[in-house]
């Protein structure tokens, strides 16, 4: 089971233009690099997170608590706010950031802010928007697979495991989230503008 497939099928190019008309009328390039970069952010904070027992215990909880996927059946009203018929947690984008990210969510946000462009209030509105989205796709991932705890661990880490070797802005999304939180690793990102270093972490379908 590869959870990336499952995302390249999400990330379409109408999913973000929506995205960028729900921002405001942003350049799409911007939204593009900015949902990359937050979809790496989340899938390595929550690798990192489910790395211990107690860790993916929890986040196993919470996916069958909450997060069946059922979001992704109407991934256009989940964006543009108007979702029906999911429980309140599993569209709650910033109390599902506050469990991934933690005290690190600010600096991810001037992070990813940084590596694309885009204003850091948009990308703070747009990280809460996918964030149900992310967990929706590891909702419905464990479902289809019936994976325990153990097997969400298996599947996150394999993920960034993968993006780690192939893509040099893991490295960087990596070392922010591992970092004894100065903000320091935020200097290394101006280097990377310009770079595309992000653009292709998940390919897009049209």
């Amino acid at each position: 089971m590869d959870l990336t497939n499952l995302i390249q099928g999400q990330i379409s190019d109408s999913l973000i233009e929506q995205l960028s008309g729900q921002l405001g009328g942003v350049d799409k390039s911007q939204t593009a690099t900015a949902t990359s970069g937050i979809l790496s952010t989340l899938i390595a904070a929550m690798a990192r997170n489910a790395s211990t027992p107690d860790g993916a215990a929890a986040l196993n909880t919470a996916l069958e608590k909450d997060h069946d996927g059922s979001v992704l059946d109407n991934i256009m009203d989940v964006i543009g706010g108007k979702a029906t018929g999911a429980n309140s947690s599993a569209l709650n984008g910033s109390g599902i950031l506050n469990h991934v990210l933690g005290s690190r969510q600010g600096g991810a946000v001037e992070m990813i802010s940084k590596m694309s462009g885009l204003d850091a209030n948009k990308t703070g509105a747009l990280m809460a928007t996918l964030a149900p989205i992310v967990m929706g796709m590891l909702g419905k991932a464990k479902r289809e697979n019936n994976l325990d705890a153990s097997g969400i661990s298996d599947v996150l880490g394999g993920l960034a495991k993968k993006e780690q070797n192939t893509n040099p802005a893991m490295s960087l999304i990596t070392g922010f989230l591992d970092a004894d939180g100065d903000g320091s690793i935020l200097d290394d990102v101006a280097g990377m503008l310009g770079k595309g270093l992000l653009g292709g972490l998940f390919g897009r379908k049209k």
